[in-house]
């Protein structure tokens, strides 16, 4: 079975054991299964290998110290638990073990795995009598509790020249492990459409009319669907972002334009996925010259666009509709209503804009940002029960990446109730 960690960060914490030169070997075997690897090295295990080593593998800085002005600058711990899709500590000595499953912080690599709410792991190298003893095992197994994932160890000769368990796993069987902790497969073979980005709707040569969205959100759910066996197309309005691997991708910059590439290839579709920030409304007429600054007030008369999700979810046999509702105010009532007008069969809700009462960090999040939050809703199909009129679900503040795949992994399952 080949090992498949596309699109997925992974920061690997290296502790201070002889087995930790088998973690830069490590790192190239988890970027060969498509990952991008970040190093956190304990100050023991740079008396193993230098920090130097693992930043040429890895093509990014290493970190360190808790308290380095610079990194916190760069990419401080709370980011970096935010980062990871995966915390893979590999060689995990006795002594981080110890440190983990008694909910220290005090150095860096341990405030990252407190401040996560990523997947973690732990591959364990130590002196087989240091394995065995009861408080090692008692620490793993209460790790384990807490739904940390251990790999290995395994059996063999070790440094000391003794014989017994406490080995590192092969890196081969590291990369596997941390493979099989990702769900895959659950759209395998499903049709999907997903519209991502903005529309830009001219006013005249030079000018248009556009909005803040990115297109990170339509793209991350694109390589999300694909990381589930889904076969995507993409309909992206103007961004400059990289096409995901196996992804068939249509570029627009119109909502005329947009509609048009969604209805001509939409009858082939299983799943619809509209992200995009459509314009609701065009220039009647686009000057095909700039219009000159002369009067001092300009009139321009607006026509509405088509509706592309509704288009979509009014089809004779419609595929399987997930709408987007960016509001900038009543965000879980206007989602409601959409859902419900639209007659759709999920809706994801955020909001965007800038409100003075908002939290620093809560501000960059929505358009134009690598982060989100979202509130889910589905229609209620129990005909016993009388409210509430839909299901409902909310997905923290994370990084879009992350979003996408909670949210597909959601989508997927509800799609399955539908079309087994």
């Amino acid at each position: 079975m080949k090992a498949s960690l596309h699109n997925k960060n992974i920061l690997l914490g290296v502790c201070g054991g002889i087995a930790a030169y088998k973690s830069a070997e490590l790192v190239r075997r988890l970027q060969d299964a498509g990952a991008t690897v970040r190093v956190v090295m304990t100050v023991a295990a740079t008396e193993f290998v230098t920090p130097l080593t693992f930043q040429a593998l890895s093509g990014y800085p290493v970190h360190t110290q808790l308290l380095d002005s610079e990194a916190e600058a760069a990419m401080g711990h709370i980011e970096l638990a935010r980062w990871a899709d995966l915390i893979l500590i590999a060689p995990a000595t006795a002594n981080s073990i110890a440190r983990l499953a008694s909910g220290r912080g005090d150095d860096l690599l341990s405030a990252i795995c407190l401040a996560t709410q990523s997947q973690l792991a732990i591959a364990p190298a130590m002196n087989h009598a240091m394995w065995a003893s009861a408080t090692t095992q008692i620490n793993i197994q209460q790790l384990k509790s807490r739904q940390v994932h251990v790999f290995g160890p395994a059996s063999g000769t070790q440094a000391c020249g003794e014989i017994g368990e406490g080995c590192l796993l092969e890196v081969n069987e590291l990369v596997l492990a941390s493979s099989q902790l990702f769900n895959a497969g659950k759209l395998q073979g499903v049709k999907v459409m997903i519209s991502a980005g903005p529309t830009f709707e001219p006013i005249d040569a030079v000018r248009f009319i556009g909005n803040r969205s990115s297109g990170r959100m339509g793209f991350a759910i694109a390589q999300a669907a694909i990381e589930q066996g889904a076969r995507v197309t993409l309909v992206a309005g103007p961004v400059h972002l990289p096409t995901p691997e196996h992804c068939t991708r249509t570029d627009v910059q119109t909502a005329q334009q947009m509609y048009d590439a969604v209805m001509q290839n939409i009858a082939d579709q299983d799943i619809f996925i509209s992200t995009a920030a459509v314009a609701d409304y065009r220039p009647t007429q686009a000057q095909h010259e700039k219009i000159k600054k002369t009067a001092a007030e300009l009139t321009i008369a607006l026509t509405r666009n088509p509706d592309i999700l509704a288009s979509v979810a009014a089809l004779d046999s419609p595929p399987f509709t997930l709408g987007f509702a960016a509001e900038t105010h009543n965000v879980k009532e206007y989602a409601q209503q959409k859902l419900q007008q639209k007659k759709l069969n999920m809706i994801a809700a955020n909001q965007v804009g800038f409100s003075p009462d908002q939290q620093s960090d809560e501000q960059d999040s929505g358009f134009n940002s690598e982060y989100n939050a979202l509130h889910v809703f589905w229609p209620n199909t129990d005909a016993n029960q009388a409210s509430p009129n839909c299901h409902e679900i909310k997905f923290e503040r994370s990084r879009k990446t992350q979003l996408a795949r909670q949210l597909i992994d959601l989508l997927a399952t509800h799609y399955q109730t539908i079309k087994p």
